[in-house]
């Protein structure tokens, strides 16, 4: 047993959480943390993952996360993230699908300066892509938007998560 784990963590750590926002503000990573307030998860050490769901784990599109433990603690995810200096639009693309018997599933993540219509369009084909390098059967993918418009003189950032379980120390 892992000492650093939060209590009850085995029971919580069964649930993938689908997170987004957008925000703008005077500079990249002020963008980038508002956007991460706007989900949730801005008092987290966010550690990225490759994009495979583990089998037998429920993934549920919640917008904004609850509380995941304490601040400053690790918190693992699988991002799509896209900043721009306005004028223009960002959007970020997450999209899933899970084995058709409750195996592994995939994650693939798409972000840039695009509309929400190109970055839906990105993500799902490379879902696909990554359905074919597989012998899984699959159930019906999913997805999930974030896209915002960024005026003149301000950083925009748009962000969609995966975010795996709890949080655990950091230390």
């Amino acid at each position: 047993m892992n000492p650093n784990a939060n209590p009850d963590s085995s029971a919580r750590s069964k649930t993938i959480r689908i997170v987004w926002g957008s925000a703008s503000a005077p500079t990249k990573m002020a963008s980038y943390d508002a956007a991460l307030a706007e989900a949730g998860i801005c008092n987290y050490n966010l550690v990225s993952v490759s994009s495979v769901i583990p089998a037998d784990v429920d993934v549920e599109a919640v917008g904004t996360a609850p509380d995941l433990g304490p601040a400053g603690e690790r918190l693992t995810v699988v991002e799509a993230r896209a900043t721009t200096a306005g004028p223009g639009r960002v959007s970020a693309a997450l999209s899933w699908v899970q084995s058709a018997d409750g195996g592994p599933g995939l994650f693939y993540e798409t972000a840039g300066e695009m509309d929400s219509a190109d970055v839906r369009t990105r993500v799902r084909e490379g879902l696909a892509a990554g359905q074919e390098l597989r012998e899984w059967e699959f159930g019906e993918p999913r997805d999930q938007v974030e896209t915002r418009a960024a005026k003149s003189g301000r950083y925009t950032t748009a962000v969609v998560l995966a975010v795996y379980g709890e949080s655990e120390p950091i230390l």
